[in-house]
Formats: C-alpha cells, sequence, structure tokens
C-alpha cells in the first residue's frame, strides 16, 4: 500500500517539477528583481540595519496596530501577535529544518555538487520574492473579532488582486504541505538519525516529538513565539559553529569544493563509488526545488507567520525575510554541503541524514558527530513542526471556518506516527517537493 502510494507521489513529482515550472518560478523572481532594480544587493546594508542591526540596538518596533483597527470588546489586544523577532524566529523555525540539513544532503545525492549552484542562483534572485510576499501578507492581514491576526498569501490572492478561488487552492495547498512536509518528514528526519546514532526506535521518537509539538501549539501563537525565538538562535549557532570547525579542518578543499559546483552545474557528474551520477537537468532540478523548500522563498509560508507580528510598516517586516534567505540558505545549508563535498562522502551511497553524519565523523569522534548532528537535527526539525502549525491552521480557519478547524487542527499529529518506519528516505522526500511546488505555482 505504502509503495503504492510512493510510486504515484514520485510520478507527481516529475509532473510538477518539470521544466516548465523551473522555468516559472525563476520568471517571477527576476521580474520582481528588475523591477526593484536589485533591491537585495543594492540595499544590502539596509536589510541588515533593518534586521540582524535592530537586534544589536536592542530597539523595537513601532505599534502597528492602532487601537480602532481592534475590534471593540477585544480586552487582549496582543493575542494572537508577535514581536517583528519572535515572527522572523518563527518563520527561521518552520524553514531551518531538515531541509537545511538532510534536505541538502539528499540534493546532492540526486542531483551532485551542481545542485548547490542553482540553488545559490534561486537564492540570489529570490531573495526579493520573499521580501515581496511578506510585505504584502502583512498589508493585507486580517483581524477578527477577538483581535487575533491572520495573513498570507490566500489573503492578498483574495483581497489584493480579486481571485478567490486561487486563494482557496493556495490554502488547500498549505494544509497538504503541512501534513506531509512539516508534520511527516520532520519527525521521520530525526527518528532516522536517533536510529543510525542511537538505535532508538523511529515510532518512538515520532510520538515524543508529536507530544511536545501539541504542547507548545495549544498554548496558542505567543507560545509559539516566546520557545521559537529562544530555540532558533541557539540551534543555529550550535550547527553553524560545529560546520565552521569542520570548515577550517579541512580548508585545504575549499578549491576543490566550489570548483565542483560551479563545474558540475553545467555539466553531468560521472557516477563514483555509491553515487550514481546525476544529468544537468538533475542538478537543476534539485537545487530550485530544495533550495525553496530550504528558505521557503516563493513558497507562500512564511508570511503566515510575519503578518501576525507588530511592526512599523509592512515593507520593514518584509526585510526580514531577505535576512532569513541569508541565514538558511548562504550560512547553513552551505555549511551542509560544504561537509558533505570536501570530506568525499558522497560516494558511500548514504543518503539524508545518514550522510550528513558520516561527513562529520570524519573529522568528529563519531560519537561527537552523532551527538551534534542528533541534536541539531532534533531541534531544527522540532522548532519546525512547531512552526508550520501557525500556518497549518491559518489555512484550515480560511477554508473551513474556525468552528471546524477547532477540531481538524489535530490531523497535523497523525502523519510522523504512520509513516515513521519508512526506511527509504529519498522516496519519502518526494512528498516534500510536491507540497512545496502545489503552494509555490499559486503564489
Amino acid at each position: 500500500m505504502i509503495d503504492t502510494i510512493l510510486d504515484v507521489a514520485a510520478r507527481i513529482d516529475a509532473l510538477l517539477w518539470g521544466p516548465w515550472t523551473l522555468v516559472f518560478i525563476g520568471c517571477v523572481s527576476l521580474f520582481l528583481t528588475l523591477r526593484t532594480r536589485v533591491f537585495q544587493v543594492r540595499g544590502i546594508g539596509e536589510i541588515f540595519r533593518t534586521t540582524f542591526g535592530s537586534l544589536l540596538r536592542g530597539s523595537t518596533a513601532a505599534e502597528a496596530f492602532p487601537e480602532e483597527e481592534v475590534p471593540e470588546g477585544a480586552k487582549e489586544r496582543k493575542k494572537g501577535r508577535m514581536t517583528p523577532f519572535q515572527a522572523t524566529s518563527t518563520a527561521l523555525a518552520s524553514t531551518v529544518g531538515m531541509g537545511s540539513i538532510a534536505g541538502m544532503a539528499v540534493a546532492l545525492s540526486i542531483g551532485g555538487a551542481g545542485a548547490i549552484f542553482w540553488m545559490w542562483l534561486l537564492a540570489l534572485i529570490s531573495t526579493i520574492t520573499k521580501t515581496a510576499e511578506i510585505t504584502l501578507a502583512v498589508h493585507y492581514r486580517d483581524i477578527d473579532e477577538t483581535g487575533r491576526v491572520r495573513g498570507g498569501p490566500m489573503y492578498y490572492i483574495r483581497r489584493g488582486l480579486g481571485w478567490p478561488a486561487l486563494a482557496s487552492v493556495f490554502s488547500l495547498a498549505i494544509i497538504a504541505n503541512a501534513l506531509f512536509s512539516a508534520s511527516l518528514l520532520q519527525a521521520h528526519t530525526v527518528g532516522r538519525s536517533f536510529l543510525a546514532s542511537y538505535g532508538t526506535n523511529p515510532y518512538l521518537v515520532a510520538g515524543l516529538m508529536t507530544l511536545v509539538t501539541a504542547t507548545v501549539v495549544i498554548g496558542g501563537i505567543r507560545r509559539i513565539g516566546r520557545v521559537s525565538e529562544a530555540l532558533v538562535p541557539f540551534m543555529s549557532l550550535v550547527y553553524i559553529v560545529g560546520g565552521l570547525i569542520l570548515f577550517f579542518v579541512n580548508w585545504r578543499e575549499i578549491p576543490q569544493v566550489f570548483g565542483s559546483i560551479f563545474h558540475y552545474a553545467f555539466a553531468p557528474i560521472p557516477a563514483v563509488g555509491g553515487f550514481a551520477g546525476a544529468a544537468v537537468m538533475q542538478a537543476v532540478q534539485q537545487g530550485v526545488s530544495r533550495g525553496m523548500f530550504s528558505n521557503e522563498a516563493g513558497m507562500g509560508t512564511a508570511p503566515m507567520a510575519h503578518a501576525t507580528a507588530e511592526t512599523a510598516h509592512p515593507f520593514q517586516q518584509g526585510m526580514w525575510g531577505a535576512f532569513e534567505v541569508f541565514v538558511v540558505t548562504f550560512v547553513i545549508c552551505t555549511i551542509t554541503c560544504f561537509a558533505v563535498l570536501s570530506t568525499g562522502v558522497l560516494s558511500s551511497g548514504e543518503s539524508g541524514i545518514e550522510l550528513v553524519i558520516l561527513a562529520f565523523s570524519s573529522v568528529f569522534p563519531h560519537a561527537v558527530a552523532g551527538n551534534l548532528i542528533s541534536f541539531c537535527i532534533l531541534s531544527f526539525c522540532l522548532s519546525t513542526q512547531i512552526g508550520f502549525f501557525i500556518y497549518f491552521e491559518t489555512a484550515l480557519v480560511d477554508v473551513f471556518g474556525r468552528n471546524l478547524t477547532r477540531w481538524i487542527r489535530y490531523l497535523y499529529f497523525i502523519p510522523p506516527l504512520v509513516f515513521a518506519g519508512v526506511a527509504d528516505v529519498d522516496r519519502l522526500w518526494v512528498f516534500a517537493n510536491i507540497a512545496v511546488a502545489i503552494c509555490a505555482i499559486p503564489n
């Protein structure tokens, strides 16, 4: 039964991520880049002053919700709202997940080193795409009678364009994305990591993660924001430090790594050892799809978290999106790719999280590497599973209304318990590819 489902999913994946999709996504990002006169490059100083610089200064955004915008009788005006940094941390929580570690390893094992070039290129031009979608989400957000703020592509598609049918398609896609990509694959990745490192039963790991996620998200959006702003910076710093140590140990491999990335972006890579080789089209497909999955630029998910932020201006919050792309793609994803390529483990035939553990084990003692990656994977994936619940609930409310959502939302916790024991991680990743496509295309 599961094999049949996976076979059908693989066919859908191939259809959705055909050349037309890659050209379409690239053209939209290029259009926005040209219309804004390459703001992501010429305005990089302003982006970092507004985002990271504001954290160093300890400044806070001005109140974004004047009294007259809040319905009369709503006593708790800040219910369902976050600070700009909490919103960014929550968006990063749903972004810096297994896509940044296991996802990059899968991209390399299927598309080869050239996939990284296409990931970088997409990130460079799609930085402005994420800035634009977050800006629109804040501008067109909605405040209900309880004071709860919701926003995202379904709101700016419906209100800005007047296309309610497409807005509903996007919401349905988000529901599928949340169930298969966030809920299922996050727990599955942790389960495979702990199985490889400690021999722990994947179903036990998935069950515990589901319990923790449920405990946090039932506390509402404010609790999600507080957990994210505490967890995300710490977990990112741990992984970055571990990656930098590996980087300095293998510094002599830097020219060879970059040479292979640029060379095999335009030439097929031959089979070596357990690596089956890859055509240029495979490199492009893996780089674009995994890159979008990791930084979410253009996918339409992160705007739903940012829409809840108290910010002085929509574009001010939009610049946090550009900051996210930089952190996720050019720092965390690149560290993963360098670890795999510089240690020569790509030819081992391993894939996913096992490949990353093998790469770090070539520099650190195996126990240390296993513990480091297991901690990062656990924290990354748990934070993603928690943060993505906001998107799931927002889409449910848009499609089914608040009353039905109260009960349907518990479906979020079922997929990880069903698929935890599936061993072929590459076959499960087709769900992530499909989920990304059916969100990105309407958005």
